[in-house]
């Protein structure tokens, strides 16, 4: 593979089963980087795709010398192939950006050049027009961005997600850090390096479907929220404290009737008060519980992703040499890999 060795800008893409949009993707990336007049390096990272993404990419490469192909050895999700690509790349500046084409290329110019101007290590993009997707999904994003605000402090930029420019200094910083399941969201605000944000309407998915199902949504929060806040777990006490109290008041009115020669209601009372101390006590332990999870998972020491193949390395010294002939562009054969749930 050919490719300049000393990259100023890495950029870094995530892909997921993303054969429908690739073509696009490229078209439209490709001249926006060439343009840019720099050394760079495009590492795009397969996260355990099932479909032809890996090998329309090696296809690509062979006629783009800064593609370089980076395959998980599984899906490991979307934050974990932003590990795997912060871990590889090489340039004094890196850009992640996602393969949908919801955030435009065309905005990696200037985002460079107000990490330059600026002298700032942080360049956000930020969404002023989100009026492209569902109301259910800018809904569900503005509750995350004042949820983690609340939680995690002001430092979190609104409406920008992982579209960012990102320096040398807080590539290393990230890559530093020891816990294994970041959330790049939350993290990069939390460092404190100086930053700036450039505004971009967001577009519709240029083509195939999203890959952040509700579920997939839904983890993030949780993710986000347990990660770097222990205000579920004051949550839990306050909870519990509430359920205590109400239980302790019902006590006394149940008492007060008895000893003024009133019966007490029926069962109705009684499952009033079982199912409200009963969900109280649920939800304490849910909380707790991912708390837990989450150091189980700590204790562990299990890697968050394993990288089977990277374009840039010599397939003779790849670890897994299986996975590289796979995507070898002479000939390839895509197999299905492991996938997470």
């Amino acid at each position: 593979m050919g490719h300049q060795p000393n990259p100023v800008l890495s950029v870094v893409v995530p892909m997921y089963d993303e054969e429908a949009v690739l073509p696009i993707f490229v078209e439209r990336l490709r001249p926006v980087l060439d343009r840019l007049d720099v050394p760079y390096e495009l590492l795009v990272v397969d996260d355990g795709s099932r479909d032809r993404t890996a090998e329309m990419l090696s296809v690509a490469a062979a006629d783009w010398p800064q593609l370089r192909l980076i395959r998980l050895l599984r899906n490991s999700g979307h934050q974990a192939a932003l590990s795997a690509g912060f871990q590889r790349a090489r340039g004094d500046y890196l850009i992640s950006i996602d393969a949908d084409l919801q955030d435009p290329p065309e905005v990696i110019p200037q985002m460079l050049a107000k990490a330059r101007s600026a002298d700032v290590d942080v360049v956000y993009g930020v969404r002023s027009d989100r009026s492209s997707d569902t109301v259910g999904k800018r809904v569900t994003a503005r509750m995350y961005y004042r949820l983690m605000r609340r939680l995690v402090g002001r430092e979190i930029p609104h409406d920008a997600g992982d579209f960012r420019l990102v320096s040398r200094r807080v590539v290393d910083a990230v890559n530093a850090l020891p816990e294994g399941g970041r959330v790049f969201r939350l993290v990069i605000p939390w460092l404190g390096f100086p930053s700036a944000d450039v505004t971009y309407v967001r577009a519709e998915r240029a083509a195939g479907e999203t890959k952040y199902s509700i579920g997939k949504m839904l983890r993030l929060a949780f993710d986000s929220v347990t990660a770097f806040s222990a205000a579920p777990l004051r949550l839990a006490t306050w909870l519990g404290a509430l359920g205590g109290l109400m239980s302790l008041a019902i006590v006394i009115v149940a008492l007060g009737m008895k000893a003024a020669g009133h019966t007490v209601p029926g069962w109705t009372s009684t499952v009033l008060v079982v199912g409200v101390i009963g969900a109280v006590q649920l939800l304490c332990l849910g909380l707790l519980g991912e708390y837990v999870a989450r150091m189980f998972q700590a204790s562990q020491g299990r890697p968050s992703f394993l990288v089977g193949y990277d374009s840039l390395e010599d397939h003779g010294h790849t670890a897994y040499p299986e996975i590289a002939r796979t995507v070898a562009p002479e000939r390839v054969e895509i197999t299905d890999a492991e996938h997470a749930p």
